[in-house]
């Protein structure tokens, strides 16, 4: 005997991600704002300035990729039922890339889903993070190895938070808009070379294009079964040397950067990338201050960590690698030997 369900049906997940200043904000529903201590300190008087709401509540977290742990989720749930907040209810995520996959992990499990706004405050989270639905924690085995697809209500991108974000988090935000540059729009990288993103209009346009990019990927692969795993480029190698640090030495951009160049070294070892195209690639990251290098101490254990990323299985390992600059390949036939040469070559 067989039953079945029929579930088979289009789900318009459709948003709006607005690019400008932020807008009045009014909600008839009981709101709660997840954000960090740094964020609340330095911008909660300007959000609050902006939104209404039936019940309006504040969740501050710890601040930092240490605390983006399930300890963190537990208590932005716990304080959603003291609050008796329910499915009609929304949470917004105030903050970077950590506040924002937290958040939006947490409003996809609490009575099994309900709606979150993203408001991203660091150039990272408005250029990458923010966009797409990825949410999820880490936990001692990995980065977002636990986490689920939920898209958010909208995003609301104010170029007013990046008046007050530290150099680092600005260049740690450069790395994911030359990530998208490399691996899908030559004419953009172009253009991002002769640019100075510390000018509030180069900055805008680079956000706006990046932006776009990563949108028109997500509308095709929303589930990462192919096109979307691109814009991993560089996060396989960067998220081993975070967990080899303890999500501490380097900031996400930082370490996605160091990781581009460890995945141009396999693209230029396999032929698919030029020496000269690599430097630009090296060149465009180092003006804005981000490390690309990296010691690895134990070549064989960094090699056996690749095997926690998402995209891996039991036998193989899937590499984003560039193929020139403006074009990518998603690949999971690099033999071993390969792959431990180029490792190689950062462990002196």
């Amino acid at each position: 005997m067989q039953v079945n369900i029929p579930l088979k049906q289009v789900v318009d997940n459709s948003y709006d991600i607005t690019i400008d200043t932020l807008p009045k904000l009014s909600y008839d529903t009981k709101v709660a704002i997840v954000t960090n201590p740094k964020v609340s300190g330095l911008h909660l008087g300007y959000l609050l300035s902006k939104i209404s709401a039936k019940e309006l509540y504040i969740i501050t977290v710890p601040d930092g990729e240490a605390y983006k742990n399930q300890a963190s989720i537990d208590l932005i749930l716990e304080s959603l039922f003291n609050h008796r907040f329910n499915r009609k209810s929304l949470l917004i995520a105030f903050g970077g890339g950590v506040i924002g996959d937290m958040t939006g992990y947490a409003s996809s499990i609490y009575q099994r889903g309900i709606d979150f706004v993203q408001i991203p405050t660091t150039l990272l989270s408005q250029v990458d993070a923010s966009v797409g639905g990825k949410t999820g924690i880490n936990n001692s085995y990995g980065k977002n190895l636990i986490g689920a697809f939920h898209q958010p209500r909208t995003v609301y991108i104010d170029p007013h938070f990046l008046t007050t974000l530290p150099s680092r988090e600005f260049g740690a935000g450069v790395a994911e808009v030359v990530k998208m540059a490399v691996t899908f729009n030559a004419d953009f990288f172009n253009y991002l070379e002769s640019a100075d993103l510390n000018d509030k209009k180069s900055l805008q346009e680079a956000i706006k294009q990046a932006v776009q990019t990563k949108a028109g990927v997500v509308a095709k692969d929303e589930k990462e079964h192919g096109l979307r795993a691109a814009l991993n480029y560089g996060h396989t190698f960067g998220h081993v040397i975070e967990n080899e640090t303890g999500y501490k030495k380097y900031l996400h951009g930082e370490a996605v950067a160091i990781g581009m160049v460890m995945a141009n070294a396999l693209a230029v070892k396999l032929g698919l990338m030029k020496e000269n195209e690599a430097d630009r690639v090296k060149d465009l990251l180092k003006k804005y201050d981000l490390p690309t290098s990296y010691t690895i101490e134990n070549v064989e254990s960094f090699y056996d960590a690749f095997f926690l990323d998402k995209k891996s299985s039991d036998a193989t390992i899937t590499f984003i690698l560039p193929v020139g600059i403006g074009d990518v390949k998603i690949t999971d036939s690099v033999a071993k030997e390969t792959v431990i040469s180029v490792l190689e070559g950062f462990s002196r």
